[in-house]
């Protein structure tokens, strides 16, 4: 049954206009008030009026109604009295209008008339809201309240909030790139960027039209206009889905082998031996000066050797996410036997968690000791096979070839162990192992293939340069035409010189080669405000009840090694059932960069012992986000660790530099004491500083200000260019040369994320 729009509206009591304009807003066709509307349109109008509001106007119709139910009877009463021919003719007459009254009407005794509840048309609407609040005893008012109070309750979820739930029923997928910037949301959710704004306010998010949100806040607002969210894989991770190796395909590959150990222990020469060439008469004093990686054919197979210039540049690699090394050959001069960088190299590649042999070289001098020097070793970890041990240990010698197949035999059955696979059908990926720029032929890279097939003319993507390459040789100065997994090539064809330990990926055409280095030019520049997320002891606990971490990694350095034994035994009675503390190198000497990068390599925390630490090792630890803690007593240091274990950290001590000044002149002054006239050279001088005093490297006193005097006036700081009067609390010791620092130090409460 239908409805004109001017009927309706003369029914509900509004003007036809304003009907026609909800009507439209609603989406119904409507025309005019001449235009038809369905029977289900009708109720959901009386439904949406009777919820904003509208309900009594409704109530004025109802009078009408009353009025035309008495006229109603009287004019059938009247016509019975008529004539028998006027009655036949005025039955035709008011069938007409009975027709009409039946449509007008009908919707009148909705909310009012009792009598119409009858009809089957019309009680529709009202026969499943009536239920849920007919409360009131009387017959007629129920039916009027019915409708009425109902009307309100569901009105809302009809009219506004119905279309909302309908679409959180059937969220639309919306794949995005996280961050997303505000203005940017809103067009994607066909929002104005103001309404996005204020729903962000609701949240307590206050973000500009400009300002990026990040995933999480992004995804809780689209939830509300119906969208679901998800991130779209970037360009970078397609490629990497596509280069990925197919299992069906993969094929044994070469072992990578890296040579570490002590300088002048014969890492160049062995692999000379191995070669048989002349590598180290290339080499100025026959010392390794950059990362060579070369590949030698044997009966057996392919062998990959890195001989690095040291475990720091093996470190480098691993810090920077390039795992390369698939075992790690310990060059152990039988002679000298274990020397500190032997330590350290032993350590570094324990921590890489890779395969180690021991090529104990030298062997045919006259002072070797093969057995002493396995004791040794043994101290250190490292248990040979002979000993009932795991770890493979040859006597070698580079200068007559002694033991040098025994070697290899044993490195490619390690590498049987391992059972290194690739597949040498996808294009190439692999990783930078040098760069250079040469004289005459420009930027150089020597790359090691790790999987796929490396050709000429392919176009190749490496940090955030990109070329084709125009030529590829190996170590021999062999031109190449491919390269198939596990082989290192000098390529040439790149824009500028790239880094050691960049990932490089083959592309199909330039237009994704461009698109992939402007992103991650975009993500380089945040990279370089925000370090690398390191563990610390200040998140240490909260690490531990999230369960995402079970073994702690310590650097310890200190000053004697007496203190390195206490330190490590006092650690070893920690209780080890909430977290194992692995340490996973120690030395003596200051912090060095070495023991930066292995800690950013590792996941670890440095501790010192009265050691020091130089400015650009400091600048390291930052750039790294390696957490560098420095202790005077030995308890501290157990207390520290067991505190960050249990969550009972004590605030952490920021310092912070204020300035220096130079000791010109020294004053005896009476009843003063000691002064130094002082040039402020960097910085200012604050009265209420914590003062330093340096001389040449090393920190004599620390303490705090008895004066500090401009000219004859106390003051409260002096700048940098001007002169001054220090006088240290309860210091004497001074000099002219001295230097005094001044530092703030703040304490920083911990933040469990």
């Amino acid at each position: 049954m239908s409805t004109r729009v001017h009927e309706l509206a003369k029914e509900l009591g509004i003007p036809s206009k304003d009907l026609v304009t909800r009507l439209t807003k609603l989406r119904v066709p409507v025309k005019g008030p001449m235009s038809v509307v369905d029977e289900e349109i009708v109720a959901k109008i009386r439904q949406a009026l009777a919820g904003s509001g509208r309900v009594r106007p409704p109530a004025k119709p109802a009078a009408p109604a009353k009025t035309v139910k008495p006229s109603a009877p009287a004019k059938p009463a009247a016509a019975v009295k008529m004539a028998p021919a006027a009655a036949a003719k005025k039955p035709a007459a008011p069938a007409a209008p009975a027709a009409k009254p039946a449509a007008k009407p009908a919707p009148a005794p909705l909310p009012v008339e009792p009598k119409s509840a009858p009809r089957p048309t019309l009680p529709a609407p009202t026969a499943p809201v009536a239920p849920k609040a007919g409360t009131k005893p009387k017959s007629a008012a129920p039916p009027a309240a019915a409708p009425a109070i109902p009307a309100p309750v569901s009105a809302p979820a009809v009219t506004e909030p119905a279309p909302a739930a309908t679409v959180t029923a059937e969220l639309k997928l919306l794949k995005l790139n996280f961050p997303i910037v505000v203005k940017d949301l809103a067009s994607k959710l066909e929002l104005s960027p103001t309404d996005l704004i204020k729903r962000l306010m609701k949240r307590g998010v206050f973000a500009s039209i400009t300002q990026s949100l990040d995933q999480d806040v992004a995804t809780q607002v689209a939830q509300e206009c119906g969208f679901q969210l998800a991130s779209q894989p970037t360009l970078e991770e397609r490629l990497v889905a596509e280069l990925a190796p197919d299992p069906a395909k993969l094929v044994p590959r070469a072992p990578v082998v890296t040579f570490m150990g002590h300088v002048d222990h014969g890492k160049t020469s062995l692999l000379d031996a191995i070669r048989q060439s002349k590598l180290v008469e290339r080499e100025a004093g026959g010392i390794t000066q950059h990362i060579g990686a070369y590949e030698v054919v044997l009966e057996k197979g392919r062998v990959t050797f890195l001989d690095t210039p040291g475990h720091e540049a093996f470190t480098a690699l691993r810090a920077r996410g390039a795992n390369v090394t698939d075992a790690v050959v310990l060059v152990v001069a039988a002679d000298d036997g274990v020397m500190p960088q032997t330590v350290e190299a032993m350590d570094h590649a324990k921590a890489a968690g890779v395969p180690i042999l021991v090529a104990m070289n030298k062997v045919d001098k006259a002072g070797a000791n093969v057995q002493r020097l396995q004791q040794q070793l043994t101290e250190h970890g490292l248990l040979s096979e002979e000993w009932g041990g795991k770890v493979i240990m040859v006597p070698v010698s580079a200068k007559t070839g002694q033991g040098i197949d025994r070697l290899l035999e044993m490195l490619l059955l390690e590498a049987e162990l391992l059972e290194l696979r690739a597949d040498p059908t996808k294009p190439a990926q692999g990783t930078v192992i040098d760069a250079r720029l040469s004289k005459d032929r420009g930027a150089l890279a020597t790359v090691l293939v790790q999987q796929g097939t490396l050709r000429l003319g392919d176009l190749v993507v490496v940090g955030t340069l990109s070329g084709r390459v125009r030529a590829m040789s190996n170590d021999l100065g062999q031109r190449l035409k491919e390269a198939p997994p596990s082989t290192p090539v000098e390529i040439l064809g790149l824009p500028g010189v790239a880094k050691s330990g960049d990932r490089f990926m083959v592309v199909a055409d330039d237009k994704a080669a461009r698109t992939l280095v402007e992103a991650r030019q975009d993500q380089g520049a945040g990279r370089a405000i925000v370090p690398p997320k390191r563990i610390t002891l200040d998140e240490l606990h909260q690490r531990i009840v999230e369960g995402t971490l079970k073994e702690l990694k310590l650097v310890l350095k200190a000053d004697v090694q007496g203190s390195l034994e206490a330190i490590t035994q006092s650690l070893g009675k920690l209780p080890a059932h909430e977290v194992k503390l692995n340490v996973i190198h120690v030395g003596v000497g200051d912090i060095s960069e070495s023991d930066v990068m292995l800690a950013a390599a590792s996941d670890a925390v440095v501790i010192g012992f009265h050691v020091g630490m130089d400015p650009r090792v400091q600048v390291a630890a930052v750039t790294e986000g390696v957490d560098v803690r420095i202790f005077q007593i030995i308890y501290e240091v157990v207390t520290a660790i067991t505190a960050a274990i249990e969550g009972l950290l004590e605030p952490k001590i920021e310092e912070n530099f204020l300035g220096r000044a130079e000791i010109r002149r020294i004053f005896q002054i009476s009843k003063v004491g000691m002064v130094a006239g002082c040039m402020v050279t960097k910085g200012s001088i604050r009265r209420d500083a914590v003062i330093r005093v340096i001389r040449g490297k090393a920190k004599l006193w620390e303490g705090k200000l008895s004066s500090l005097k401009r000219v004859k006036d106390d003051v409260r700081e002096v700048q940098e260019g001007l002169e001054c009067g220090i006088g240290p609390e309860g210091f004497t010791d001074l000099q002219l040369g001295d230097l005094i620092e001044a530092w703030e130090l703040k304490k920083v409460a911990r933040k469990l994320a």
